[in-house]
């Protein structure tokens, strides 16, 4: 379907090659990166983000199966992690020529089962432990179980064994996390001994590479965020480009009169008069509603514009009334790293949160130069 919306983000392809070298340049020359292109690559758009990256890197990572289908159906010919798989999926994920993350004896068994309905020999799959972050993944209980398990069939092999940081970017948290990568480094070391094959190790993402890349790069590293130039420190987010830039068009100027109310629920009363934009944007398209009535901004002729009213669906309206602009005039609601950042502090989010939230109605545009 063709996408008409005036709204679009529009992505710099050159900044992630900027950011990707970055991040290369603080790890060994043969450690592997895997780029995690999620969540419609963290709301940009995960198949131009692969195309653009899949000879540059050696794995991607996608949450679920559908994401790993869309990349397949891209034309996607390396590596695929499938970081949750179902046991409802199995048969899609082999079908697809995805790699499953292993994180429980039941979904184990059962893929080695499809595996063997199938007549394939080693199927690679990836064993997740759980080292402190308590969301998916074996313990140091199930390794003598799982370790059986594997060595008595041939359909599925260990490529990998990985855990996830919990607060890999808090070094208020780096005790904890120290003893995280002490775990992991036991537990695999003890599950691989017991392997007829030796896999690679992984555990760092952005922030694990930038304070942990000494103590835990193993053989492969996975890089998300930072990719969109966002290094969770505001010293390294300096150092990375900005990736993703919303933009909008004014569609009307308004005059708002004194002791006159803007928006739905007439959450704004102007005290003097005040001259008002309306930009098609709204809460269905990501802007949250948190930052109505002066906690948003945006940017028109490099000046701020400030949210007035409450954000509606499709729109939201700001001050210009010191700005020289006019009808169809450029918005810039998003306009780098540090403004998506305060927009995710008024909000009560992360930044995380604000790219993913770019509806999917809203065009992708691709700078290459």
């Amino acid at each position: 379907m063709e996408n008409n919306h005036v709204t679009f983000v529009e992505i710099d392809l050159k900044a992630i090659d900027f950011n990707l070298n970055f991040f290369k340049s603080k790890l060994n020359p043969k450690t592997k990166i895997l780029a995690v292109v999620k969540a419609f690559g963290y709301g940009s758009s995960s198949v131009e983000i692969a195309k653009h990256l899949e000879h540059k890197v050696n794995y991607f990572a996608v949450a679920y199966l559908d994401e790993g289908i869309a990349l397949r159906k891209a034309g996607i010919k390396i590596p695929i992690l499938v970081l949750h798989p179902l046991k409802v999926n199995i048969e899609k994920i082999i079908a697809y020529n995805l790699e499953p993350s292993i994180y429980s004896t039941k979904i184990l068994k059962a893929f080695i089962d499809k595996a063997k309905e199938l007549n394939i020999e080693n199927y690679p799959i990836h064993i997740k432990f759980n080292t402190g972050l308590n969301r998916l993944g074996f313990s140091e209980k199930n390794i003598i179980e799982i370790a059986k398990i594997i060595s008595e069939q041939t359909a599925v092999k260990v490529t990998s064994v990985f855990s996830h940081i919990a607060a890999s970017e808090d070094l208020n948290e780096r005790k904890f996390t120290i003893q995280q990568i002490k775990n992991f480094k036991e537990l695999s070391n003890k599950f691989i001994s017991l392997l007829s094959n030796t896999p690679f190790r992984h555990m760092l993402n952005t922030s694990g590479i930038i304070n942990y890349a000494k103590e835990a790069q193993f053989e492969m590293v996975r890089l998300g965020i930072g990719l969109h130039g966002f290094g969770n420190e505001h010293n390294i987010t300096a150092e990375l480009k900005n990736v993703n830039t919303l933009k909008s068009i004014i569609s009307q100027i308004h005059i708002i009169e004194k002791g006159e109310t803007v928006g739905y629920n007439r959450a704004f009363k102007a005290a003097t008069t005040v001259k008002t934009a309306t930009i098609p944007i709204g809460h269905a398209d990501g802007i949250s509603r948190q930052l109505s009535n002066g906690k948003g901004f945006v940017y028109i002729n490099n000046k701020k514009a400030v949210i007035i009213g409450n954000v509606c669906m499709d729109m939201i309206m700001v001050n210009i009334s010191n700005i020289d602009c006019e009808e169809g005039d450029e918005v810039i609601v998003y306009k780098d790293q540090f403004h998506i950042e305060e927009l995710a502090k008024a909000s009560n989010t992360i930044s995380y949160e604000i790219l993913t939230a770019i509806s999917q109605r809203i065009k992708r545009v691709l700078k290459k130069s």
